[in-house]
């Protein structure tokens, strides 16, 4: 498999799987991200995380890819921070679709939110440890979140 060349994390290139949230260059003014914001679970609460994330070795490897179905998950850089977003489009089997992922990296003051059922990459920080903030809804039963193995997939960053 190629490896995978971040571009950078745009509105329109990210769509497909969600949005991306940017602070506001104006003072004063409020931006609300809420069109992907989703829980299918109605009795599921809110859940706020904070997490000081280590860097991943480089050449960057990802060997794992996760979904949430019944949220969406907000990742939010709580300080300047180098990282990158890889996501990939789910198959008519109901997984992720490989051949086909996609990596962004992300602008200092840009943060995603994934739609729910959104194959990705857990979190890849780049350089240094960086602070993130994680919003969805999750009650921690075991279909809060799918893992899978996959055949290591390179990421050229």
């Amino acid at each position: 498999m190629r490896p995978l060349v971040p571009r950078p994390l745009t509105g329109e290139a990210f769509a497909p799987y969600g949005e991306v949230l940017a602070v506001p260059q104006t003072v004063g003014v409020r931006t609300s991200f809420n069109t992907v914001l989703a829980n299918l679970r109605p009795d599921v609460p809110a859940c706020l995380s904070l997490i000081l994330a280590a860097p991943v070795p480089q050449p960057v490897g990802i060997e794992v890819i996760e979904r949430h179905v019944f949220t969406s998950q907000s990742i939010v850089p709580m300080a300047p921070a180098r990282w990158v977003i890889v996501v990939a489009p789910g198959t008519a089997g109901d997984g992720p679709d490989l051949a086909a992922a996609e990596a962004f990296l992300p602008a200092p003051g840009q943060g995603i939110t994934l739609a729910p059922g959104t194959w990705h990459a857990p979190l890849t920080v780049l350089d240094a440890p960086a602070p993130f903030a994680f919003l969805m809804w999750r009650n921690h039963a075991t279909d809060d979140e799918e893992i899978i193995a996959i055949p290591p997939m390179a990421v050229a960053v």
